[in-house]
């Protein structure tokens, strides 16, 4: 978890002391992959993985897999730069530039 690496914390520390700027980063993702994929996403996104973040809230954070999870958003973002778009995810693409990701 992009957050969770950036404070050095737990999943559960994410969702109960970070929760603004969770909730911010996935509306910006889920506005993004929706529209990549054309898709709509039901309300109550954020609720959602914020309860599983406490269901797993021991969890230590990382950036793993990056490929298939952060990757994918990354990808959307660099793709967007190259058609002179602006970035879908710039919360995202910062983070990842904070925590050295990218």
């Amino acid at each position: 978890m992009l957050i969770g690496t950036k404070y050095k914390c737990t999943v559960g520390e994410v969702e109960s002391q970070h929760k603004d700027e969770v909730s911010q980063l996935i509306n910006e993702l889920a506005a993004a992959g929706s529209a990549a994929l054309g898709v709509q996403l039901e309300a109550g996104v954020v609720d959602r993985l914020n309860a599983y973040a406490r269901a797993v809230a021991h969890y230590p954070t990382a950036i793993k897999e990056f490929e298939w999870r952060n990757g994918y958003f990354y990808k959307l973002s660099q793709e967007a730069v190259l058609d002179a778009r602006e970035d879908p995810c710039p919360t995202h693409t910062a983070l990842l530039q904070e925590v050295k990701a990218i």
